[in-house]
This record gives structure tokens, C-alpha cells and sequence, in this order.
């Protein structure tokens, strides 16, 4: 006789699937990868296929000979790290064997030294991300200049990100907030134009895979500490509207905060994340070693995850 375990109420029906999901995120992220490459010309695309594959290898082969259990390469998440771990490099040649070194970390180190997907408590393409920076800063801080549309070179012109020069002593004046928005900046692959992002998650909103809680609490938040700083002393401080549009704020509010296994469940746990995201971004960004603080933020907020959760609990459906 066949018996059959169902699990305790409530039984909720739905056909989403992890697959499904994935495959949303990478649809999302396909503005700002054209922006990317439109910008950055082949270098972008090569380091974007370079990860995505790295990203997907390493994980076939650790399913394979290591855990021994089917592959999941197919359900989207690795080629989701892979194309957050090139969008947070530079778009350089020099990056590709780099790229590599950094989807083995992410894969193997932040996602599937855990279990797999579902069980990483860190983003694993910000794992990946700080690992590069920390053990290649030269390299990691090298920034293309976007000159024009569809470079074909390898040899592109670098210069300093608007957030390293102000770090240095001030805003080059010719950029202004048009061309953050739209990216005609230098910076990682990833980051530079917000709208494509926004377009991006304008997607994800659409189809619920995200919620408007991180996002708004994580860009609010820095908007707000940013504008007191600046209202304080506005020569020492980056206006809020800048800041908001230029570095990883964009995207690491709506993709990597996103994520659902490294963020709080419950929508008040979501807000205080984005707000400590927010918090320490603009922090770290000020008084920190690292003209950038994103990564950090969202990877020391993924640490205190759990205790969120503990705080912030989901409604339950029943008692």
C-alpha cells in the first residue's frame, strides 16, 4: 500500500517554480546588459560569457563529483551569479581569467559549500565580487571610460568612477545627473545606467518576484542620510541624487538586496534590511576605506538575516 505524507496546513497552490523565477531575474537583467555592451563593446560581453559559463561549470562539476547529486545548471541560478558577478567588475580584458577565479568563489565558496541554492546564507555573487576586490584591487579598480557607443577594442580608456574622483577631491564637472541616469559613466559593467536597471525591476515587480520593501527602504534610506550629509556641508559630501545614481545603490537595491534567500521573509524584516543596507552603504561610502560600499552592506546585512527573522516574523496563516 502506497502512503502518502502531506505536510500541516496551509496548502497553497501556486505554478511559480525556483526555475521560473531564476529565469525572470536573468529577463531583468537583460537592460542592463545591452546598456553594458553598448557602452563597453566586446570586453562587456566577454566578461558576461565568461562568467555566466564559469559560473555554470564550476557548478556541474561540484554537483557532480563532489555532492554527487543531480545537476541543477538548468533552473537559472548560476547563470543569475554569473551575470551579478561580471556586472560587478570592470569591463576590461584583463578581467576574464579574473572573472573566472571569481565564479569559483561564488559558486563553490558562496553557494554550494552550503548546499546549493536555497541554503547560501550570502549573496553568492557579492561573495565573488569581494573576494576580487580584496585580493586583485588593482585590477578591480581599473574603470573604463565610456567614450561613445560599441567600442570593438580591448584597449579602452580608464578613468576614475565618479565616486573614487569625488573621494579624491571632487565631482568631474562634466558629469552630470543625465548622464548617471542613463550611464555615461564610468563604472562597473553592471551599474551604470539606471534606468535599464529600473526597467529591470520594473520587471520583477511585475511579475511579484520582488517586492517594493528592500528596494524602496534601501534607496530612500541612503537618499535621506546622503541629503543630511550634503545639506550639512555640501563640499565635502556628494548631493543625494548623486549618489543615489552612481555606484552599486541601483543595483544591489533591486537585484542583489532582492535576493529571497539572503534577505528577511516577513515585509517589516525587509524594510529595517534595506534600511541598514541604505545605513551602511552611505557609511562606508563617507568614512570608509573603499569609495564604494554596497557589497559590504548588503553581505554584512545577509549575516544578521536570521536574527531579522526572529524579530520580524511572517503572519502566520493559522494558530
Amino acid at each position: 500500500m502506497n502512503i502518502l505524507n502531506i505536510s500541516g496546513s496551509p496548502h497553497v497552490h501556486s505554478d511559480e517554480s525556483t526555475k521560473k523565477i531564476m529565469w525572470r531575474v536573468n529577463m531583468a537583467l537583460i537592460p542592463a546588459l545591452l546598456v553594458a555592451i553598448a557602452y563597453f563593446g566586446l570586453p562587456a560581453l566577454l566578461v558576461s560569457i565568461v562568467s555566466v559559463l564559469s559560473c555554470m561549470l564550476f557548478q556541474w562539476l561540484i554537483e557532480k563529483f563532489i555532492m554527487k547529486v543531480p545537476s541543477t545548471i538548468c533552473d537559472g541560478s548560476a547563470v543569475v551569479t554569473g551575470l551579478l558577478l561580471a556586472f560587478n567588475v570592470p569591463a576590461t580584458a584583463d578581467m576574464l581569467w579574473i572573472v573566472v577565479i571569481g565564479a569559483l568563489v561564488a559558486i563553490g565558496i558562496g553557494k554550494m559549500s552550503f548546499g546549493g541554492l536555497g541554503k547560501n546564507p550570502f549573496n553568492p555573487a557579492l561573495v565573488g565580487r569581494v573576494f576580487l576586490l580584496i585580493s586583485f584591487p588593482v585590477q578591480m579598480t581599473t574603470w573604463p571610460v565610456v567614450d561613445g557607443f560599441f567600442p570593438t577594442n580591448f584597449d579602452l580608456a580608464t578613468g576614475a568612477t565618479p565616486l573614487g574622483a569625488f573621494k579624491e577631491g571632487a565631482l568631474p564637472a562634466d558629469i552630470t545627473l543625465w548622464d548617471a541616469f542613463l550611464g555615461h559613466i564610468g563604472g562597473s559593467m553592471g551599474e551604470v545606467s539606471a534606468i535599464a536597471i529600473l526597467l529591470g525591476a520594473a520587471f520583477l515587480l511585475w511579475k511579484k518576484v520582488i517586492t517594493w520593501h528592500i528596494p524602496v527602504a534601501f534607496i530612500g534610506t541612503a537618499f535621506l542620510f546622503s541629503g543630511i550629509l550634503w545639506l550639512v556641508d555640501p563640499s565635502a559630501y556628494m548631493d543625494p541624487v548623486m549618489t543615489i545614481l552612481t555606484g552599486g545603490i541601483m543595483l544591489g537595491a533591486c537585484f542583489m538586496a532582492t535576493d529571497m534567500v539572503t534577505s528577511p521573509m516577513a515585509k517589516s524584516g525587509q524594510l529595517l534590511f534595506g534600511f541598514g543596507c541604505g545605513l551602511l552603504t552611505i557609511i562606508i561610502r563617507n568614512w570608509g576605506a573603499y569609495p564604494e560600499g554596497v557589497s559590504f552592506a548588503i553581505l554584512i546585512m545577509n549575516s544578521i538575516t536570521p536574527l531579522i527573522n526572529r524579530w520580524c516574523k511572517p503572519k502566520r496563516f493559522a494558530v
